[in-house]
C-alpha cells in the first residue's frame, strides 16, 4: 500500500492551478495562419492556453452569448473556428435552454446533386468529422452550465498572426466551487485509501492466524508420529 495520501495545496495553490487572470496576447488568426500538425497540437495548446482557463464540465456562464464569446475566444487561442450548432426549447415558455458549439470541422458536407442538374465548380472540403464541442445548458438559477464537452480535435489546428484577443474572466463563485471540487475529490480519495488499508491489515491478520493455527497443526503431527514410534520400538 502507499504511504499518506499527499498534503492537500493550499487554497492559494490551488487557485492558481484552477485559473488564470486573462491576458492579451498576439494570437493565431485562423484565416492567415499556418497549418500545424495534428500531432503538435498539444504543444500548442500548451504554449499558447497557457494560464488561459481550459473549459470544463460544469463551467458557469451568465448567458449564452456569453458562452457563445466564451468558446469563440478560446478556439482562436487553440487554432481553430466554431459553428453554432443546434439548441432545445423549454416545453414552458419556448426559450432556447440549450445550446451546442461545435468545431467548424464538424461533420461532413452533404454532396446533394443539384435539382436541375447543373454542374457547380467542387468546393474545397472544410468539414472532416471533428467532434470537438462544448455543450451549456440554462439551470433554474438562470446561469449556463458546461454539461458535455470535447477537446480533442482530428484534424491539424491553426498557427496565426496578428489578432488580439481577451478570454472573459472567470468569476470568483467559479474559482470557489472549483476548490471546493478539488477539495471534496481528495477528500473521496483518501477515504477509499483508508478503506483498502483498513481492509489490507485485516486479511494480513488473517493470514497470521492461519499461519500460527498451521503451524500448531503441524507440530501435532510430527508429535503424534514421534509417539507412535516410540510405541513401536517398545513392543519390538
Amino acid at each position: 500500500m502507499a504511504a499518506d495520501p499527499t498534503p492537500m495545496e493550499s487554497e492559494a495553490d490551488l487557485n492558481r492551478l484552477v485559473m488564470e487572470s486573462p491576458v492579451e496576447r498576439d494570437i493565431p488568426n485562423a484565416e492567415s495562419g499556418e497549418r500545424l500538425d495534428s500531432n503538435n497540437a498539444t504543444d500548442l495548446n500548451e504554449n499558447e492556453v497557457d494560464g488561459i482557463l481550459e473549459p470544463y464540465v460544469g463551467m458557469e456562464f451568465d448567458s449564452e452569448e456569453a458562452v457563445k464569446e466564451y468558446y469563440d475566444a478560446y478556439a482562436t487561442r487553440v487554432g481553430f473556428r466554431i459553428r453554432v450548432g443546434n439548441f432545445h426549447r423549454s416545453n414552458r415558455d419556448g426559450s432556447i435552454n440549450s445550446r451546442k458549439f461545435l468545431c467548424n470541422k464538424e461533420g461532413f458536407r452533404d454532396n446533394k446533386q443539384s435539382k436541375r442538374g447543373e454542374v457547380r465548380r467542387p468546393r474545397e472540403e472544410t468539414r472532416e468529422g471533428c467532434k470537438a464541442m462544448i455543450m451549456a445548458r440554462k439551470e433554474k438559477s438562470g446561469k449556463w452550465v458546461v454539461t458535455k464537452l470535447e477537446t480533442k480535435h482530428c484534424h491539424p489546428m491553426w498557427i496565426s498572426r496578428g489578432k488580439r484577443v481577451t478570454i472573459p474572466a472567470p468569476s470568483q463563485d467559479e474559482k470557489d466551487k472549483k476548490i471546493r471540487e478539488l477539495s471534496a475529490e481528495l477528500y473521496r480519495a483518501n477515504q477509499q485509501l483508508a478503506g483498502c488499508r483498513k481492509t489490507l491489515e485485516m486479511v494480513l491478520k488473517e493470514v497470521d492466524q492461519h499461519a500460527d493455527r498451521l503451524t500448531k497443526s503441524v507440530q501435532d503431527i510430527v508429535k503424534n508420529v514421534k509417539q507412535i514410534e516410540d510405541k513401536d520400538r517398545e513392543n519390538l
